[in-house]
């Protein structure tokens, strides 16, 4: 099919619908090698000893009043556990979880992460060995946007020291933070008017505050970030949408791709990516199947899990601003939401229009 179908209208412009606004379209020893040990030496006949062989250069006979062992030597005591070579203990992966779209809700986060046990009473990692994936957009439209990418830097390193991991994606809107940040004002190729990464940002709910809190440690880490992973059968994307085969036919291609993009720092070439990795509703609708059997048929994997289409979009409930439309967002969002023949995991359960927050378990039970 071609690349991108089944996906909903994106103008190109970089804006993406304020929450609440309207409703959301559709691996042998060698050759001649005989064991055993090397050959004796000739018998001793009696006559004269044969003499001894030459020294190796620099050897020194050992003084006879040289102790034979170190005077703190212990003899090994015989009861001693046997200790395991951990090098060849096969280590079972600890549970993988993944989050959904945080858009700088950070005690929202903190709440979900330590009621599914990831984190302490103090937003410590708790989990072990778990795993744990981000799918990305952890900033705009929130109040802290960048205290939840500290947090995720913080619980990436404390994961790994604890024998698990925190691990996050790339979302559309770590490319536009990127994007207002490294060119601001310059006018970019859209075929919907001229705009610039700055103008897109404003218009989707960046925050003065995380712009202004923004450190070149933030935007090194930012950049590295994978756009996919393949973990247990799961394809971890964060947007709903086809055009990640625009950039590789493999993961690492695609990755290397996106982040190769990133370090040329050309205004239009970011601004193309920004757009394509905004499209959504790839899998949803009578192609949703297909394009998701697309997506899996070239990168690996049973099910597709993404963020950045709100449930509630996907489903269609959404279609004003009014205080009804909240109430129904609360009830419509109960947990993930699987779709497109059971294909496609949608994990933004629309934290940003009185939603939830989601964290859920892999692989999904019932």
């Amino acid at each position: 099919m071609t690349q991108g179908a089944g996906q909903g209208y994106e103008p190109d412009t970089g804006y993406e619908p304020a929450p609440g606004y309207g409703t959301a379209p559709d691996f042998t020893p060698a050759a001649g090698y005989e064991p055993g040990y090397p050959p004796a030496p000739p018998a001793f006949d009696g006559g004269t000893p044969p003499a001894a062989p030459p020294a190796p250069p620099g050897y020194e006979p050992t003084r006879p009043d040289t102790p034979l062992v170190p005077p703190d030597y212990t003899p090994t005591a015989h009861d001693l556990p046997v200790i395991t070579d951990v090098a060849t203990t096969e280590k079972r992966p600890g549970p993988l979880y993944v989050v959904g779209d945080v858009h700088g809700y950070l005690d929202e986060l903190l709440a979900a992460l330590h009621e599914s046990g990831l984190v302490d009473e103090e937003g410590h990692w708790s989990a072990g060995s778990a795993r744990l994936w981000f799918l990305g957009d952890f900033t705009d439209r929130g109040p802290d946007g960048i205290g939840v990418i500290e947090l995720v830097m913080q619980l990436s390193a404390e994961a790994a020291a604890a024998g698990g991991y925190c691990r996050a994606l790339m979302g559309n809107h770590e490319l536009l933070l990127l994007g207002a940040h490294r060119f601001g004002d310059i006018p970019v190729n859209s075929t919907g008017g001229t705009a610039s990464f700055l103008a897109a940002w404003r218009l989707n709910g960046g925050q003065p505050s995380d712009m202004e809190r923004l450190e070149d440690r933030h935007l090194t880490w930012i950049s590295r970030l994978d756009a996919a992973h393949l973990t247990d059968g799961h394809l971890l994307v964060h947007s709903d949408t086809t055009a990640y085969l625009d950039y590789g036919s493999s993961i690492e291609e695609m990755n290397d791709a996106v982040t190769s993009v990133l370090q040329r720092a050309d205004a239009d070439e970011c601004w193309d990516l920004f757009r394509k990795f905004t499209k959504r509703f790839a899998f949803r609708g009578d192609g949703g199947a297909e394009a998701a059997r697309e997506l899996l048929g070239t990168y690996g994997g049973n099910r597709v899990v993404h963020g950045h289409s709100p449930i509630p979009y996907l489903l269609g409930e959404v279609g004003g601003d009014s205080p009804a439309d909240s109430e129904a967002v609360a009830s419509t969002v109960q947990g993930p939401m699987v779709y497109a023949d059971s294909l496609a995991v949608a994990m933004d359960g629309g934290v940003t229009m009185d939603g939830r927050l989601l964290v859920a378990q892999l692989p999904l039970v019932g």
